[in-house]
């Protein structure tokens, strides 16, 4: 090393140099933890945890006739704050074990393509956009309907215990493995059977939540054009920053963000002018064609290298995404909107729920799913993001930091639900054919279309009383034509509340986005605008919900592909190989095919689709990470630390409680609003009575559908109970012979340095200057290719 690059290397003071770890080649690698207790720091947590403690006493306890909704935003923030200093830290300790010298796949690949070491702020970005799809906004909104109590008990504490605990876990494990699939891991550590049956399982259950989540965003996006051209221009833009990133200036990640994020606000503003505009009527798209649509995009942004448009885009939606939630959230503490929820109703006891039909046990967890656990996130956790990590040491910050921030968003969707009037929330998420029936056909016939009209007769026969006691009627404050404020009842409060967002009518608009999107803008145009800006808050909503779930379709299609490759290339070699094209586009192929096929059944079933495909959405999603969950409690015995194995046993056996209940009562229950099998037998009897050409229509799909989701069903259960058993013989055999030798991949000495931390500490900052000068060229983030040349001629030359 030349003494001028000796000279521009950063001094250390003896404290320092002993906290830095560095590899055979004195070359910094990372940083040892280094974490002391001050009295300030102790003062800090005490004051964290009586806040905590008083938010769950105000929300659980207390309760009363009106519950303040900034309750949430407390109760949340603090409690994700304790669980990831100390139980994320704990599980890193026990059972994790980084090791910063061990160089990640993303560095021994780094073929850039899918193995792209990737900075940690735009990392976060990907995976939080990525895991952060429907169900955190939907799950939370339908469940709604039971109460505001028991969704957040189990969203908050759900969460910290068995969502995040799995996504770090499978994070970290699929990481130490070269970025293998959940499936591969499965056959590598449970056995070729039993992971060959999981394998393909999750591979289907994965189908089905795609579909929902496609769906979901179908519905927001349906007859709307204002939120299809502020959607639609969110992919230039990410394709833009990604080439921006590649070539023009690498590395520089906040001016691109500023760009970004300033487009994206210019296109919501322009899609009101454009929804109004002659070029508005061909955005007013139908169900089918978005299908279409959303089957072309994610068969393209599965292919595309990460950072065309995977990366970029899910790093600006995140921008928007956490921005949204914290903008909300600043939003609930200012206006304090109270709950119009009562803490538990009487759905949660029945199964006559008008948005979804069950009991709250097991029900209200499937449904809620991603807010606190999901099955998903473990496909992200073992596809895109373990091929993309910097370090290891990374992990708890990505996996556990980014779970607990989907969680936080769940806690807002709820929290923006239950502050609407019960009957403008039950009137948006009730289907027509059910609210058809609540009203009754002497009023459907006299309404004569007017939807609602109908709609606000079916609400006020739901049987469902306020926290007051009171039978609940739609109700929406406003103003009139002359600018004073008014409160609107029954039909002309739904036909207000469309006025407002500027659409054409939201009752029936069921899947839980319209939803959220009317009670953030509810919310939001007190702090902003005015009553004059519901229409903009509501479309940049609906535009917020849509990146949320397109990131999501387009990251968890591309970890689909990883899975059938992986399971392709047990058989056919040349599939493992990541960088092989017809292998990549073949098996994006399948995996866009199949989604598609259930996303069109879906928006073409009678009943709304939402309540066609949520429940076994619910149920695969769960199903999956119990799978995933499994899988950790035999890497972790196989690894030779069972004295920690019940930090993933206890989540599994909840799981497994939850999912295998839910499935048994959907294959064999009776009653008509929960059995497949019921309601299949039901519509197969009524059929030959029908004359109605309609009608006849209708009967079969629900025939085909339920077949569909009954046979499912019992596949699914029948596939996990086998994987148990299998995993089980696996574990007892561990445990005899103290084998402990697992599919780790071999250490392999690393030559890159990165930050573990989401912000770097003065230390970090000094390490990173110098590997700027003593780096590998082709890691250091930043360097265009013709840098990374005159580096490495430079480098010769001393």
């Amino acid at each position: 090393m030349s003494a001028a690059v000796k000279e521009s290397l950063p001094s250390y003071t003896p404290e320092e140099e002993k906290l830095v770890i560095r590899n055979k080649q004195g070359v910094p690698v990372g940083v040892k933890p280094h974490n002391k207790w001050t009295a300030r720091k102790l003062v800090l947590w005490v004051v964290i945890t009586a806040l905590g403690v008083l938010g769950w006493t105000m929300l659980a306890i207390v309760r009363g006739e009106e519950v303040n909704t900034i309750w949430f935003v407390v109760t949340a923030v603090c409690t994700y704050a304790i669980a990831y200093r100390f139980y994320g830290l704990y599980i890193q300790r026990k059972i994790m074990r980084p090791d910063d010298t061990n160089a990640t796949p993303a560095e021994r690949v780094n073929n850039g393509k899918d193995f792209d070491p990737t900075n940690r702020v735009v990392l976060y970005g990907h995976h939080f956009a990525a895991i952060a799809g429907a169900g955190p906004l939907v799950g939370p909104v339908l469940a709604a309907q039971m109460g505001y109590l028991p969704g957040t008990l189990w969203i908050i504490l759900g969460v910290c215990v068995a969502g995040a605990v799995q996504d770090m876990l499978v994070l970290f494990f699929s990481m130490r493995r070269g970025g293998r699939s959940l499936g591969q891991m499965a056959t590598d550590e449970i056995g070729k059977i039993g992971g060959t049956v999981a394998t393909i399982a999750v591979l289907v259950m994965l189908m089905i939540v795609l579909a929902v989540l496609a769906m979901v965003c179908v519905n927001a996006l349906a007859a709307s054009p204002w939120g299809v051209f502020s959607v639609g221009c969110t992919i230039p833009i990410a394709v833009g920053m990604g080439l921006w990133l590649r070539y023009i200036s690498p590395g520089k990640i906040t001016q691109v963000s500023i760009a970004g994020c300033a487009l994206l606000i210019g296109v919501i503003i322009a899609g009101r002018w454009v929804s109004t505009s002659s070029f508005g009527k061909y955005l007013h798209l139908s169900p089918t064609t978005l299908v279409w649509a959303m089957i072309i995009y994610g068969f393209f942004a599965a292919v595309l290298p990460v950072w065309v448009l995977l990366t970029p885009r899910d790093y600006l939606s995140t921008f928007m995404k956490v921005g949204t939630i914290i903008v909300l959230a600043l939003g609930i503490i200012i206006v304090r909107p109270i709950v119009e929820m009562p803490a538990v109703t009487e759905f949660a006891s029945n199964t006559a729920g008008p948005v979804f039909a069950g009991k709250l046990f097991p029900f209200l967890f499937i449904t809620i799913a991603c807010g606190a656990l999901s099955g998903m996130h473990a496909m992200v956790s073992s596809g895109t993001t373990p091929k993309m990590i910097q370090k290891e040491s990374q992990t708890r910050m990505i996996g556990y930091g980014g779970m607990l921030m989907e969680s936080f968003v769940a806690i807002m969707a709820l929290a923006a639900a239950v502050s609407l009037n019960q009957g403008v929330y039950f009137g948006m998420n009730t289907s027509e054919a059910t609210v058809d029936k609540l009203a009754g056909p002497a009023v459907v016939q006299a309404a004569d279309g007017n939807r609602e009209q109908i709609t606000a007769e079916a609400v006020t026969n739901l049987g469902v009383t306020d926290a007051h006691g009171n039978k609940i009627q739609a109700k929406w404050e406003s103003w009139d034509a002359n600018g004073q404020d008014k409160t609107y009842y029954g039909e002309e409060a739904l036909k207000q509340v469309a006025n407002d967002v500027g659409e054409p009518s939201v009752v029936s608009r069921t899947g839980g986005a319209p939803t959220l999107a009317t009670g953030m803008a509810h919310i939001l145009h007190q702090i902003g605008g005015g009553k004059t800006m519901m229409g903009f808050w509501y479309h940049f909503a609906i535009m917020f919900e849509a990146l949320f779930i397109l990131s999501a379709v387009d990251a968890v299609t591309r970890v689909a592909r990883f899975q059938v490759s992986d399971a392709l290339g047990n058989a056919f070699k040349k599939f493992k190989d990541p960088s092989w094209r017809v292998g990549a586009w073949s098996s994006t192929a399948l995996v866009v095919a199949a989604w598609g096929s259930l996303l069109l059944m879906g928006v073409t079933d009678p009943r709304g689709g939402i309540q066609t495909l949520y429940p076994l959405f619910g149920i695969a999603n769960q199903l999956i990470a119990a799978v995933a969950l499994l899988l950790c409690v035999v890497m972790v015995i196989r690894k030779g630390y069972k004295k920690y194995v019940w930090i993933p046993l206890v989540p599994f056996l909840f799981d497994a409680a939850v999912t295998f209940t839910a499935s048994w009562e959907k294959i064999f229950s009776t009653d008509p609003l929960v059995g497949y099998w019921q309601q299949w037998r039901n519509a197969r009897k009524l059929l030959p009575s029908l004359t109605d050409p309609a009608k006849i229509d209708i009967q079969k799909a629900i025939i085909r559908n339920t077949f569909i989701q009954g046979t499912l069903s019992i596949a699914f259960l029948a596939a996990v109970v086998f994987v148990l058993i299998c995993a089980i013989i696996r574990v007892v055999k561990v445990l005899r012979t103290n084998d402990t030798t697992t599919s780790e991949d071999p250490h392999q000495e690393s030559n890159f340095f990165a930050p573990g931390s989401l912000f770097a500490s003065k230390l970090e900052k000094k390490l990173v200057a110098e590997y700027h000068v003593v780096g590998d060229p082709a890691l250091i983030p930043g360097l265009k290719k013709t840098e990374r040349i005159a580096e490495e001629k430079e480098r010769h030359e001393h």
